[in-house]
C-alpha cells in the first residue's frame, strides 16, 4: 500500500525548530522534513518506519509547517500556491487563507504521490469537501482518535478509526465506522539519542496545563503536589492560574521531542494525569514515554491499566489527591522500591509498548481492512 500520513505539529515546535536553523526555511523539501522528524515530536516517523519495514510505501506529511510546504509546491509546479504562502498571515481572515493553502498543498501532496491509503493523525486538518475529494478518487481514509474527534460528520466519512481510547470502539462501531483499539507506545531509539543522563529531577510532570473545561481536576491536583513535594514542570500553560499560584515558581517551560525525553530520564519519579475526555481509562502517551525513559510512573487507577502495566510492580497508581501525595513520600523515602518498579516498567514498555510492535499490529489491522490494496 502507499500510504500518506497526514500531521500536524504544535506551531511552538516548528518555530523552535526554524529558529534554530534560520538556513533551513529555504532547504529541500525533504531535508526539511528530515529536520523536523530528527526532533523527535509525537509519534515523529515511527509509523512510516514501522508501516515501511512491513512492505508499504509511506510519506511523511507534516501539513502545517509553512516553509516545508512553501518548499515542496515550489519543487512540484505549484508556483502560485509557494508565492500565496509568502503572505502574511495577518488576523483571523490571514490565518484562514493560509490555512486553506496549506489543506490544498496537503492534497496536492496526497494526490502527487497517489496514496492508496491517507492516514489522518490529525483528524481536524482536512475539510469534509477536501476528504470527500480524495473518497472520490478510491483513496481510504483512516484517522486516528486520541483526542476530541470533531462532531460535523468527518469521523464518520473515515473507512477505519484507530483509537486509542477503549471506551471509543463501540461509540464508534455503533456510528457506522470501523474502529480498532490499539494503544499508543514508546520508540526505544530514543534511548540512544538522549544517552545516559544523571537523575537530579526528584518528580517530574511534563504537559500542557489545560483549563477547567478539558481537565476538571488538573490544575488542582498539580497546584497540590507542587506544595507537597519538589514537584517540576514542563510544558504549556493554557489554564489561567492565580498569582500566587505554586506552578509558576517550578515551571520550565516547554519541553518537546528529544528535550522531553531528556527531562523524563533526568525523573526519578513522573506524574500522570489524563483528561476528562479518557473518562478513566489509561491512554496517553506519558504512560509509555515515562516508563520506557527508565522513571517510576505514577498515574491514576483505571481500569485498563492492569492490560499495560500490573499496578505495584510495573508503575504506580493513585485514587485522589490525597493518595498520590502519599505515594510520591513514600517512594521518594524507598529508593530500592521506586528504582525496582521503574525497572520493571522499563521492561516492560521496551518488551510490549514499542511503536516497532505496534505497526506489525497496524500492518495485520490494513490489509484486513483493504485486502483489495
Amino acid at each position: 500500500m502507499r500510504i500518506a500520513i497526514v500531521d500536524t505539529y504544535y506551531d511552538g515546535v516548528l518555530d523552535a525548530i526554524y529558529a534554530r536553523d534560520p538556513r533551513l526555511c529555504d532547504a529541500p523539501a525533504d531535508d526539511q522534513r528530515a529536520a523536523i522528524l530528527a526532533v523527535g515530536f509525537g509519534t515523529s516517523d515511527t509509523y512510516s518506519t514501522g508501516l515501511g519495514a512491513a512492505g508499504h510505501d509511506v510519506r511523511d506529511l507534516i501539513v502545517n509547517a509553512v516553509p516545508l510546504q512553501r518548499r515542496w509546491a515550489l519543487e512540484h509546479g505549484r508556483r502560485g500556491l509557494a508565492w500565496a504562502l509568502n503572505l502574511p498571515a495577518a488576523g483571523p481572515a490571514g490565518r484562514r487563507l493560509r490555512r486553506r493553502l496549506l489543506r490544498a498543498v496537503t492534497v496536492a501532496q496526497i494526490e502527487a504521490f497517489d496514496a492508496d491509503v491517507v492516514y489522518l493523525q490529525d483528524l481536524t486538518w482536512l475539510s469534509r469537501g477536501e476528504l470527500e475529494h480524495l473518497k472520490r478518487a478510491g483513496r481510504r481514509l483512516v484517522g486516528q482518535i486520541g483526542s476530541a474527534p470533531p462532531r460535523d460528520g468527518r469521523v464518520e466519512m473515515l473507512d477505519l478509526a484507530i483509537t486509542s481510547f477503549p471506551h471509543f470502539v463501540p461509540r464508534l462501531e455503533a456510528a457506522g465506522v470501523t474502529a480498532r483499539y490499539q494503544a499508543l507506545a514508546f520508540d526505544p531509539r530514543v534511548l540512544d539519542r538522549v544517552g545516559t543522563v544523571e537523575r537530579d529531577i526528584d518528580v517530574a510532570f511534563v504537559g500542557t496545563i489545560h483549563p477547567r473545561g478539558i481537565h476538571r481536576e488538573g490544575t488542582a491536583l498539580l497546584e497540590r503536589l507542587a506544595r507537597e513535594v519538589d514537584l517540576q514542570l514542563w510544558g504549556q500553560i493554557q489554564d489561567r492560574l492565580a498569582p500566587d499560584s505554586p506552578i509558576l515558581s517550578r515551571h520550565h517551560g516547554p519541553a518537546w521531542g528529544d528535550d522531553m525525553f531528556r527531562v523524563l530520564a533526568r525523573s526519578r519519579i513522573v506524574v500522570n494525569r489524563h483528561g476528562d475526555i479518557a473518562e478513566g481509562f489509561a491512554n496517553n502517551m506519558r504512560l509509555f514515554e515515562a516508563t520506557g525513559m527508565g522513571a517510576l510512573l505514577v498515574t491514576e487507577a483505571a481500569p485498563n491499566l492492569p492490560q499495560l502495566f500490573a499496578p505495584g510492580q510495573e508503575v504506580v497508581a493513585y485514587e485522589d489527591a490525597d493518595d498520590l501525595v502519599r505515594r510520591i513520600r513514600h517512594l521518594l523515602a524507598d529508593e530500592d522500591e521506586r528504582a525496582r518498579i521503574a525497572r520493571a516498567g522499563q521492561r516492560r514498555t521496551l518488551a510490549e509498548h514499542t511503536y516497532a510492535r505496534r505497526m506489525v499490529e497496524l500492518d495485520a489491522i490494513l490489509r484486513e481492512r483493504f485486502p483489495d490494496l
